[in-house]
């Protein structure tokens, strides 16, 4: 019964035959733009050829890769003439390139990677000046044709994400001569309309298709630009001069879209999990200040209040026997210093004198110290313990 499975090699292998004998496949002539090129260190050539809606790969040997007299670089237009085949070891069909020659779009590439560079080496694409994308837009100006697809992903993602917005549709040429002039017109009216937020893009399609996109006039007046400014220009391989100026670049329209504006189920669901978290936290903070209050309910000191207060009542004892011990050694301090001083005024108080029997004279409230300073005539008061003498001088004699 096993024997009807097959193993992968063997119907990789049976596919490879099969497409190697069909005349159809044998010699093939293609036309396309040149992606993903790698020039490996053996010599091959691998590569992506693909149009607005498809892609295939391909790879040149190095024998064939040195007949030809040109470098291919990624977004070049060739014509390439080759085999099909399936690569068995991952089952994948490829066509193996004998010879390519350039499609007369070449030269697009070339100037594209010129203004490339002479943008960059201005700061065009530096990301300081990139201008960031509001969160929650309230009207968005979309810069592309008014017809396609790319104007109906667009509304409709953004309908389908955030109603609340408002889109703005400015209808633009997106291809052709004119495409480019037409884009900075409308850049510039877009200015005054109060948009918060720009989506400037178109559909896919091949280099020449998208070249407005790569004009110099084009960059210059998005990098002048006030609003922010996402760029959605053809598919996620595309590649346009406006991605790298624009402050954020989308692969596609759709995705465009979605970087403009939040998904509303996305914020409802944020909406509720922070409902969930605020709850919790609140349950935790009740959860908390219940466990502290459970722990002050059965503390000692609540349970025991006047012990708070027999304990300060003690301390104030305290204090209050150090005070009186202070007071008191300072007023027999006083009292000491006090005493001291009465016995030295005691020692020299006159009165003690006139008790010894002593006296005191004066003559007009002075006291005579000297016989020199009395004349006769002259009414002294004499001072004794118990009383005066007035007496006056009837004459006056020197002791010496």
């Amino acid at each position: 019964m096993n024997d009807k499975y097959l193993t992968v090699t063997q119907i990789n292998r049976y596919i490879k035959y099969k497409i190697d004998n069909d005349e159809n496949l044998r010699v093939v002539y293609l036309r396309g733009e040149i992606s993903n090129f790698k020039n490996h260190t053996s010599g091959h050539f691998y590569f992506t050829l693909k149009d607005e809606t498809s892609r295939i790969s391909a790879v040149m040997f190095k024998r064939e890769a040195q007949k030809i007299n040109f470098t291919p670089t990624d977004g070049m237009n060739v014509l390439v003439v080759g085999r099909i085949s399936c690569y068995e070891a991952n089952g994948n069909y490829q066509i193996y390139v004998e010879e390519m020659i350039e499609d007369g779009i070449g030269n697009l590439y070339v100037e594209f990677e010129k203004l490339k560079k002479k943008l960059g080496e201005k700061g065009y694409f530096d990301e300081k000046y990139k201008k960031p994308i509001p969160r929650f837009p309230k009207r968005i100006g979309v810069i592309t044709a008014s017809t396609g697809a790319a104007i109906r992903d667009i509304i409709t993602t953004i309908n389908r994400r955030y109603r609340l917005a408002e889109v703005i549709l400015i209808p633009t040429l997106v291809q052709g001569e004119k495409a480019g002039a037409d884009i900075v017109l409308n850049l510039q009216r877009a200015e005054d309309l109060d948009l918060d937020v720009i989506i400037l893009g178109r559909g896919g399609g091949s280099i020449e298709d998208l070249w407005a996109f790569n004009e110099e006039i084009v960059a210059e007046q998005i990098f002048k630009m006030k609003t922010p400014i996402i760029s959605a220009v053809g598919h996620e391989i595309d590649f346009t001069i406006s991605d790298f100026v624009s402050d954020l670049r989308a692969p596609t329209p759709t995705a465009a879209a979605e970087l403009a504006v939040p998904n509303t189920i996305d914020l409802i669901n944020n909406i509720k999990q922070l409902e969930i978290r605020l709850g919790r936290e609140v349950l935790n903070k009740l959860d908390l200040s219940k466990t502290k209050l459970k722990k002050l309910l059965n503390s000692y000191i609540f349970k025991n209040p006047e012990s708070m207060y027999e304990v300060k009542a003690q301390k104030l004892d305290t204090q209050i026997d150090k005070l009186s011990l202070i007071i008191n050694n300072l007023f027999e301090a006083k009292c000491f210093r006090f005493t001291s001083v009465l016995d030295k005024l005691e020692a020299l108080n006159p009165v003690k004198t006139l008790k010894r029997g002593y006296t005191i004279t004066r003559f007009n409230g002075k006291v005579l110290n000297s016989v020199k300073n009395v004349k006769k005539e002259m009414i002294l008061e004499t001072s004794l313990e118990n009383g005066k003498i007035i007496s006056k001088v009837m004459e006056v004699k020197d002791g010496n």
